[in-house]
């Protein structure tokens, strides 16, 4: 059987990401493609376990390299229970984030640098998306599309820490620029989804 789509979504917090994720599941069940929708840190019994730890909000005290440490298990559980299984039974897996949120939030926002990428190699095994559309949006005007008494521990981080995740993500967008796909963010959800609806297109008739 023919290996499934690995498509991922990232962006800061308030970009639009679960939006754009439904339209995307909507279009590929229209076209007849099976299609798991999972989301990141979680996906599992013990990954939702490990995400209720990373982002609860009283648990201030937390050491950048544990919270780096946490995210990577919760994803080498997700990887092997739901991601890599999905996958290899043909079906289409579209994730609300993956490895690059660790390091745009770990690598550059906790200035843990390449650890990060070290770390999630094993935690990964090999999996990676397909195609990763980047939601592009100032981290302040995303920060606002959250209430306060929302915002889970990372979200509740200063505008300093966002704004350097972000520059984090556009330079992966460069780096990666054959996977990561940057998206204005700004634009109506209409046309953010056409254009990622387009880009899919063109990666299925590749792997056909």
């Amino acid at each position: 059987m023919k290996r499934g789509l690995f498509i991922s979504i990232e962006g800061p917090d308030g970009s639009g990401k679960s939006t754009q994720i439904k339209l995307i599941k909507e279009f590929l069940n229209d076209i007849g493609m099976d299609a798991i929708l999972t989301r990141e840190p979680g996906g599992t019994v013990i990954s939702e376990k490990i995400r209720q730890i990373i982002l609860d909000k009283e648990h201030i005290e937390m050491d950048p390299m544990t919270e780096a440490l946490l995210y990577a298990a919760s994803r080498a559980q997700h990887v092997a229970e739901v991601i890599k299984p999905g996958l290899q039974s043909g079906k289409t897996v579209i994730c609300d984030r993956f490895v690059d949120s660790s390091i745009a939030y770990q690598g550059y926002g906790r200035h843990l640098g390449d650890a990060v990428r070290i770390i999630n190699e094993y935690a990964v095994a090999g999996c990676m998306p397909d195609i990763t559309f980047l939601l592009k949006v100032d981290p302040s005007v995303g920060k606002d599309r959250i209430k306060e008494e929302e915002q889970d521990r990372l979200e509740n981080e200063k505008l300093d820490f966002h704004n350097t995740v972000f520059k984090g993500y556009l330079e992966l967008e460069e780096i990666y620029k054959d996977r990561i796909i940057g998206i204005d963010a700004t634009k109506n959800i209409d046309e953010i989804s056409n254009q990622i609806v387009s880009h899919i297109n063109n990666i299925l008739k590749v792997k056909d």
